[in-house]
């Protein structure tokens, strides 16, 4: 085992959003900062201490399906062959999606929170800012690092990414970006996925030879592509993939994608909850430039990351620091570092040996106003060997 040395730490202590309903946890979910009364000469004495703030997880309910109204079928498909024209006239209407190389942005418009998120509209990102911050003005972002790159800017207030689905697993991706941009988790929101199949207007689904969507959500939908006997082409995102079947006319294409997104480029449900797995749930985080401090009022969660050195049980040890106050904890993540990705190691007489060296991300439950929490940590740091790096550092 490896001995625990580097640790960089963030602190991310969670409470309910105001905008957020809470369930199972009683909310409990957030990223804090450190009581600062009471600990700021600690958090200098960590150095490493990054706090990302408070978050809090929201179970969401499915997707209301799109209910067809009273016209006759003729009327109804008329009505859905204007909106769909509607559509390809308003294409350019659209916000154009922010990129890592041209964050430019519109001007903020009074007090309006404006939240980027990664995709088109219609993504479900997107829609997740939405349930987070019913009234806010939602920026599109090429990519996962713009919409970080937006917040650090001003140009939005916060952003919404997704960092882990029940079905695909961790984004990766996230997680290496928290610790390179100094931002801070505000809030979580968890939702439920409704992958729909759609098609244009006037397409029924035996007509549909291919489907485009992003690999994830071809993948998620795996079973009932096989039976449709479907072409499978990926597409960076759900909802441009609604997108690119909408501003092409592709009849013989299908999308998969949320049903928000059929609304806003005018296509058809062809079929519901396409996916494999009914419990398809994804987390979501929400960041911000600054952290929201914690209290004792409600339950908190709290993120770190740190690293270990070579050793037996340091794994053990580090995690024990919450077992003996009674913390639990709700999530563990490895990634190796990759400004150091190997660790040579002596093996007795018979040479070295070679192992990639981690970094490891642990949710505990508890508010770092929290003492337990605060002696935990100090127990942690006295473990470690700490090392500064300014890409880590936060707050």
């Amino acid at each position: 085992m490896m001995a625990l040395k580097a640790g960089t730490i963030w602190g991310s202590s969670v409470y309910p959003h105001p905008y957020l309903g809470l369930t199972g946890l009683d909310g409990r979910r957030t990223g804090s900062f450190l009581n600062l009364r009471f600990d700021f000469e600690r958090c200098r004495k960590w150095e490493c201490l990054a706090v990302l703030g408070q978050r809090a997880a929201v179970p969401v309910e499915d997707e209301k399906p799109l209910k067809a109204g009273a016209e006759s079928p003729g009327e109804a498909d008329k009505a859905k062959e204007t909106r769909s024209m509607a559509f390809h006239r308003d294409l350019n209407s659209l916000p154009r999606p922010l990129s890592a190389t041209d964050p430019s942005s519109s001007p903020i418009r009074g007090w309006i929170v404006r939240v980027a998120y990664q995709g088109v509209p219609g993504a479900y990102s997107e829609e997740a800012a939405m349930i987070a911050y019913p009234k806010c003005e939602t920026v599109p972002c090429d990519d996962f690092e713009a919409a970080f790159k937006a917040v650090e800017l001003w140009l939005v207030d916060k952003a919404v990414l997704p960092i882990e689905n029940s079905v695909g697993g961790s984004i990766h991706r996230n997680y290496d970006l928290l610790l390179r941009h100094r931002l801070h988790i505000v809030g979580e929101v968890q939702m439920v996925v409704n992958h729909c199949l759609l098609g244009l207007p006037g397409v029924r689904k035996d007509e549909i030879k291919r489907v485009i969507s992003h690999p994830q959500a071809l993948t998620q939908c795996d079973m009932t592509l096989n039976e449709l006997g479907l072409i499978r082409i990926t597409a960076e995102d759900t909802a441009g993939a609604a997108q690119i079947v909408a501003s092409d006319g592709m009849k013989d294409t299908g999308a998969i994608a949320s049903a928000r997104a059929a609304v806003i480029y005018g296509l058809n449900i062809l079929e519901e909850k396409i996916q494999d797995d009914c419990d398809n749930i994804t987390r979501f985080l929400i960041l911000a430039r600054e952290p929201i401090i914690p209290g004792l009022e409600r339950p908190y969660k709290t993120s770190i990351v740190f690293s270990l050195d070579e050793g037996p049980g340091v794994l053990f040890k580090a995690l024990a620091v919450f077992a003996l106050r009674d913390i639990s904890l709700s999530k563990i993540e490895s990634r190796p570092q990759r400004k150091r990705p190997l660790r040579i190691v002596d093996d007795s007489n018979k040479g070295s040996a070679k192992y990639f060296d981690y970094l490891f991300y642990i949710d505990f439950e508890a508010s770092m106003a929290d003492p337990r929490a605060q002696h935990a940590l100090s127990h942690l740091q006295g473990i470690c060997n700490i090392y500064e790096d300014p890409g880590l550092l936060s707050g």
